[in-house]
């Protein structure tokens, strides 16, 4: 019988019995004062288990979403910007990231707001009364110091040292991940498109367990410096594109399923152990933000880090995405589904979290339809022109 027929308390009860190095695994948040981010355990330990052992866990934490939706309590988050908290921004391409990345450093309510430079691009984002300590690594505060659009694998290798580097000397401290997600057609389709354009992210490193993935692991889906006027066919046949199912790749511990190497194991089993990986560091995110629904990920922010934006999160009901779909077949569509059925998955799961996060901090807010309107009835605008909509490295 399958585990999904069980109600959460009995799925409690069976990750208890598959002992707490298991449960550590899966739910662990915390590893004394710093936010446990990485699975590194898991990965040797899924690299050593045998194929039926390894089953058991795949079909263990694919059953278990109830269980994951549980996993992080938003209502205690308890950001401490003075003290020793790191929030880390995950930008995914053709997520809304940009505009969210330039909210995060100009637009919250703080005692001491993002000093923001236009000449660098950059934003100084200090702790109150500290001279050289971070407290938001994102593209606009810090660069991409860990390379461009770096995903959960190179972040969670990267950030501490980095972070040490800038401040001096090593130091203490709990990450806490945010991240946005899209419907995977329309981001898959706004890529497409932007790439059309001449938009490559060549200078993203895909590095894993500290080494870049090679050419013979990832080479180029074209020849020279731009993939221009590809069809869509085309961008889809390539099944090196990281476009494909990229939501769910980079939310994924890339170490448990052997990095880039795809010859490591099956296609099947290499996208159920990400999948279930990126449900997992999904789930222990203290926020996710959904690109389609911004008010509602605007006031599940302000709620957890017990925080203001000055200014509404926009929403835009025309996209070029929408405009491609309109130009598809039924057989392209369809394509479009079946090559990003991964992150189609995952979306389901981060719709789930989403909505279950809100509807606990509604209920613990006495007065929400004030909190949830009163940044939309601001009638204030911000210029957004200060700083650059450009994917470069800065």
């Amino acid at each position: 019988m399958s585990l999904c027929g069980y109600s959460l308390r009995i799925r409690f009860f069976a990750f208890l019995c598959i002992g707490l190095s298991v449960l550590g695994i899966l739910i662990g948040s915390y590893c004394g004062d710093r936010y446990c981010s990485r699975t590194d355990l898991k990965a040797s330990w899924i690299a050593s288990m045998s194929e039926n052992s390894r089953s058991f866990v795949n079909s263990l934490e694919f059953n278990s979403n109830e269980a994951l939706l549980n996993v992080f309590d938003v209502e205690n988050v308890n950001f401490s910007i003075k003290g020793n908290d790191v929030m880390v921004f995950l930008h995914i391409q053709k997520t809304g990231g940009t505009q969210f990345g330039r909210h995060l450093v100009k637009d919250l309510d703080l005692e001491r707001p993002c000093s923001c430079h236009h000449e660098k691009k950059r934003c100084d984002c200090l702790r109150p009364g500290k001279s050289r300590e971070i407290w938001l690594f994102s593209r606009y505060s810090t660069g991409w110091k860990c390379g461009l659009h770096a995903d959960w694998t190179e972040l969670t290798e990267c950030v501490d040292t980095k972070l040490d580097q800038i401040e001096g000397g090593n130091k203490n401290r709990r990450y806490l991940y945010v991240t946005f997600l899209r419907d995977p057609v329309s981001r898959f389709l706004s890529e497409f498109r932007h790439v059309q354009r001449g938009a490559t992210w060549k200078n993203s490193k895909h590095s894993c367990n500290h080494r870049l993935a090679t050419k013979n692991e990832l080479p180029p889906c074209f020849e020279g410096d731009r993939w221009t006027n590809i069809t869509l066919d085309s961008f889809m046949s390539c099944q090196y594109n990281l476009a494909l199912n990229r939501q769910t790749r980079m939310l994924a511990d890339l170490k448990a399923v052997g990095c880039y190497n795809i010859s490591a194991m099956s296609k099947s089993e290499r996208g159920r152990l990400l999948l279930s990986s990126a449900k997992l560091n999904l789930s222990k995110m203290p926020f996710l933000g959904i690109t389609e629904h911004q008010q509602m990920s605007q006031y599940i922010f302000e709620r957890t880090f017990k925080t203001k934006f000055l200014f509404p999160f926009e929403h835009y009901n025309k996209t070029v995405s929408s405009e491609t779909l309109k130009e598809l077949t039924e057989e392209q569509k369809q394509k479009v589904l079946e090559f990003n059925s991964l992150d189609v998955e995952l979306y389901d799961f981060a719709m789930k979290l989403f909505n279950n996060r809100f509807e606990k901090l509604k209920k613990l807010d006495d007065d929400f339809e004030a909190h949830y309107q009163e940044a939309h009835n601001s009638g204030q605008t911000f210029a957004w022109d200060l700083l650059s909509d450009e994917d470069v490295e800065i």
